[in-house]
């Protein structure tokens, strides 16, 4: 599934969904696990998970009765790659201006 890094970032934007991802990254968490770490309750939880799976940043697979979620790499890929892009042009931009401005002369009195 090709992911959109807008979205990425708009799941990203809520504080809890970006204290998930962080736990997400250092490895596979049960909700139960993911609500016992943060001040959110289990169903507030599944609620924020079921938004990162939404938007490709959260994968789940079923070990018995429980859910494991874990963090999808290609969409913390995505996210990077367009950040890079919007520095990179922003890097250029600037390199454009100041290629192009001229400092102001001095007035001789």
């Amino acid at each position: 599934m090709k992911v959109a890094a807008a979205q990425v970032a708009a799941a990203l934007g809520d504080p809890s969904r970006e204290a998930i991802v962080r736990l997400l990254v250092e490895g596979e968490r049960s909700v139960g696990d993911i609500a016992e770490r943060l001040p959110i309750s289990r169903p507030a939880v599944s609620k924020h998970l079921r938004v990162l799976e939404g938007a490709g940043l959260a994968v789940a697979r079923a070990e018995g009765t429980r859910r494991l979620y874990s963090v999808d790499p290609a969409a913390l890929a995505t996210l990077r790659d367009d950040l890079d892009r919007l520095w990179q042009r922003a890097l250029a931009r600037y390199a454009l201006l100041a290629d192009n401005t001229t400092p102001p002369r001095k007035s001789r009195r």
